[in-house]
């Protein structure tokens, strides 16, 4: 006869029930609300709200390179995580500190920051000016500011796990005569796949509602390098609250279609490499 193991928080019940008004307040009640607010355009208003080109626009800019900044996080946040976790060498501690800088610089002290260094005068900006390539008041600037406030989104959740990695996996793998980059293939990164999907999911998420950051490198020109949030702030400016309202349940019904779809890859990818 197998007895339940005792938990040392209460009985689900209480904990369930707790946990869901907790949610419900602080996460569905404010989604309610800007629901209950677009609701008076209808769907047919939000629809036409959501073809107007500037509309359209905005969202492919802010969909498009939060999806592209969260890929190339992916990659080298994969690489960062790497040489943090399996090499020791001077200054490791400090450049392990300081990816955690974007979660606690200001997005607007960031994106000033940005705009300096990749402006046509800037340190980075010249350089790249004098080759005909020019980054800040153009979607390329959205970009770079959107890596910078993810990266550390891709490389936390795979640090762990690099660390739990066995290297005797590596060694069997080389004695059978894999190559490097087949142990990479089909060692490491089965391993590793549902925390990157993590990373991916979690950088996306940030990238796709990044403010701050982006307004100063942006240039914010209508059909150009104007992203949703923005859009937003000046339908609020404008009092078109309704128009903003729906913008927002637009980015949001967008974000949880993709955020469901890399959910339910990382499911597939736990249950096939046999993680949780």
């Amino acid at each position: 006869m197998r007895f339940r193991q005792p938990s040392v928080l209460s009985g689900f019940g209480p904990a369930f029930g707790f946990s869901l008004f907790y949610l419900s307040l602080i996460v569905l009640l404010p989604l309610a609300a800007l629901v209950a607010e677009a609701a008076g355009l209808g769907l047919g208003g939000i629809w036409n709200i959501a073809v107007e080109p500037r509309t359209l626009a905005a969202l492919r800019t802010s969909f498009g390179l939060a999806f592209a900044a969260a890929i190339f996080d992916s990659v080298f946040g994969l690489l960062v995580a790497w040489v943090l976790t399996r090499y020791q060498f001077p200054g490791r501690r400090l450049l392990d500190a300081a990816i955690d800088l974007p979660f606690a610089l200001p997005t607007a002290v960031a994106g000033i920051a940005l705009a300096s260094l990749y402006a046509p005068n800037g340190w980075i900006g010249a350089i790249l000016a004098s080759i005909g390539f020019k980054v800040a008041f153009t979607p390329a600037g959205i970009f770079v500011a959107l890596i910078f406030v993810a990266l550390p989104f891709t490389v936390r959740p795979v640090q762990p796990l690099i660390g739990e990695i066995d290297r005797s996996f590596e060694e069997a793998s080389a004695t059978l005569g894999a190559s490097r980059c087949q142990t990479v293939r089909y060692i490491i990164l089965p391993l590793l796949s549902p925390a990157l999907l993590t990373g991916f999911a979690l950088a996306f998420a940030r990238s796709v509602s990044e403010y701050g950051s982006v307004i100063f490198i942006a240039g914010n020109l209508p059909y150009v390098s104007e992203i949703a949030p923005v859009l937003i702030v000046i339908k609020l400016q404008e009092f078109d609250y309704r128009g903003a309202t729906a913008i927002a349940i637009i980015m949001l019904a967008l974000a949880f279609c993709v955020l469901l779809a890399i959910n339910l890859i990382q499911a597939f990818s736990r249950r096939r490499y046999g993680h949780g």
